[in-house]
């Protein structure tokens, strides 16, 4: 018998899809699903097949690599966020049109709640705009046996077919009986078809027409109808629930009681909805209560309100993540039982905040001091967090720092007094989703400073590989694209590197950088210093400075307030500032920031190192 393994759930959809047969994954990464393709890297390397494993630049370019790779006959996926799914959803509405030859997994991970995403959208409304069927697990077990089912479902079919996992199922823990990882033998043969593969809106039409045909089977498609999870109950109301929800309903009926006396259905292609399933919870219920996140996916296939209730009826909350307390509390409802009243308690809560020895700190910090009136834009990372320095007011989307930064110039463009505007953006960000935006602003003359935010890595989603980097996903050597000439290979004429930690230094670079671009259009400026978590080793090798606090020090607390540096603390009543040692990483920039110049450090002496 086979040991089995405790695997987290996007190690288990890799796990899946490599004992499918997959030959080519690719990717950006984004929580809740980084950890898919860093975990098939794992797999490939261990086993040592021919895979291809990427991260790409973005989820289009992913997308697109993964599903020409399909085009061949190969079994291939490409995985993401769901929000990186908007980013994908130009080829992904062609591709369901054109559809497939090797199977084609599209993994679009949702975040409902939202935990570490701009939106809590539902990837099964784009799953359904673009007419491909999608698979709901429940578990990190159930998402392992889904990537395989939808590599079958995909190739008999000849469509694609996205898994949709949430954050509870990514990131959850489950026993696991790994299988071996097949010797895929499989050969890329592409067949040219030219009213198939680069169709005209003739042929589209013809496309389409067949597509519906697919999704009309496939709502008969036995091997994905929902399942019966208690098939002795009988009851007047029927439960029925996608997803995680699946799971915290069965557990929560029987600790009720009530798992024999309310039928509990887990659907498990939410689109298209199986139409016997449909027909079946209309002939033999009077009423249907449907629990899912976070969209009322299946509610809306429920033609007959009548008896469906859910989101669209009120019964069910429409935002946010559905807890195992709200489920109890509808079970309780249905059943007729008493609802308690449970009197919870709220802890403090902190504030996430940069990492002690963030060079992203100092350059915002530097931002501010060289434009303290300005309007910063900025966008989706780690950086993001510069909200707590006072130093960004927009963040839209991947990209939309540079974009808005041209829309504020052009607003204030005729009138009297126009201000400072300082875009931020990080490196991995500018490769996914700057580059355009730059080049337009460029051509527009678009007076702005950009502050490319370079900390050699990806550092949000778990510190995966930049094009600036020079490995990939299995730490293969590959081709560095420099920033700074991809920078000026977008027409900029001014283009400054300077280190973050060099507080004085990057302030007055801000300063020339604004002025210059009052006449010339966008200047940009790499503040450059590696992510203090990617580049430390031994903490105490890797610490520049040892620092302290002197008796200048009168508690006036400028230094907590306007640098926000975990390791400097001041506790309620305290007449002076400390350093949590276990903290400071020694970067040495709080001395810039005391107006009292009570912040001293020097370098570690041998002995320490």
């Amino acid at each position: 018998m086979k040991t089995p393994s405790l695997m987290l759930g996007n190690q288990a959809i890799a796990r899946g899809l490599a004992e499918a047969g997959c030959q080519m994954a690719t990717s950006y990464p984004g929580t809740p699903a980084s950890e898919i393709l860093a975990s098939l890297a794992v797999l490939h390397k261990e086993t040592g097949l021919p895979h291809h494993t990427q991260w790409a630049i973005n989820e289009k370019v992913a997308f697109e690599i993964a599903y020409a790779g399909a085009m061949t006959g190969l079994r291939t996926a490409v995985s993401m966020k769901q929000v990186g799914l908007n980013v994908a959803s130009d080829p992904l509405m062609s591709a369901a049109y054109m559809g497939t030859i090797g199977g084609f997994v599209i993994i679009s991970a949702d975040d409902p709640g939202p935990h570490s995403s701009q939106t809590e959208q539902d990837s099964r409304m784009m799953a359904m705009m673009a007419k491909i069927p999608v698979l709901d697990p429940a578990s990190p077990r159930q998402a392992m046996e889904m990537a395989g089912l939808a590599f079958d479902i995909s190739e008999e079919f000849e469509i694609p077919v996205m898994l949709r996992p949430t954050t509870r199922v990514c990131h959850a823990r489950q026993d696991i009986v790994p299988h071996p990882v097949p010797a895929v033998t499989r050969q890329p043969m592409f067949k040219r078809d030219p009213t198939r593969w680069a169709a005209t809106p003739k042929f589209r039409l013809v496309l389409h027409q067949a597509l519906e045909k697919k999704l009309e089977t496939l709502s008969r498609y036995p091997k994905t109808a929902p399942i019966r999870l208690n098939p002795d109950a009988i009851g007047k109301t029927a439960l029925v629930a996608s997803g995680v929800l699946a799971v915290h309903a069965e557990e929560i009926l029987k600790d009720l009681s009530c798992f024999q006396s309310i039928p509990l259905y887990q659907v498990r292609q939410p689109y298209p909805l199986h139409s016997d399933f449909i027909d079946h919870l209309f002939t033999t219920y009077e009423t249907v209560m449907v629990i899912e996140e976070t969209t009322p996916v299946i509610e809306m296939q429920l033609a007959d309100r009548r008896h469906a209730q859910g989101k669209l009826t009120g019964h069910v909350s429409r935002t946010g993540e559905i807890l195992p307390e709200a489920v109890e509390t509808l079970i309780r409802q249905i059943a007729g039982l008493k609802i308690p009243s449970v009197e919870t308690t709220t802890a403090p809560g902190r504030r996430p905040t940069l990492c002690a020895g963030c060079p992203h700190r100092a350059s915002f910090y530097a931002i501010k001091k060289a434009a303290p009136k300005g309007i910063y834009t900025s966008d989706i990372g780690c950086y993001t967090l510069g909200l707590n320095l006072g130093a960004v007011d927009t963040v839209l989307c991947m990209g939309a720092a540079i974009s808005q930064a041209a829309g504020f110039y052009h607003a204030y463009k005729q009138s009297e007094k126009q201000p400072d505007i300082i875009a931020t953006i990080g490196d991995s960000t500018f490769f996914h989703a700057g580059l355009p935006a730059l080049v337009d602003a460029v051509v527009q003359k678009v007076q702005f400073v950009l502050v490319i935010l370079d900390n050699r890595t990806t550092a949000m989603t778990g510190n995966q590989p930049t094009p600036a980097t020079g490995f990939g996903a299995i730490g293969e050597p590959l081709n560095v694209v420099n920033l700074e000439q991809a920078v000026a290979g977008c027409g900029v004429l001014s283009c400054t590197v300077c280190d973050p930690y060099q507080v004085k230094d990057m302030i007055q670079t801000v300063k020339s950088a604004m002025a210059w671009c009052r006449n010339n259009g966008p200047a940009v400026i790499i503040a450059r210093r590696p992510c203090v978590l990617y580049s430390r080793g031994d903490a105490a090798k890797d610490k520049r400075f040892d620092m302290a606090i002197s008796d200048d020090c009168d508690g006036c607390g400028t230094c907590v307030k306007q640098f926000e540096c975990p390791a400097l603390i001041l506790e309620a009543d305290a007449k002076q500032v400390h350093i949590d040692q276990t903290r400071c990483t020694g970067c040495g920039v709080c001395v810039s920031v005391c107006p009292k110049q009570a912040i001293e450090s020097k370098t570690p002496s041998m002995e320490a190192i």
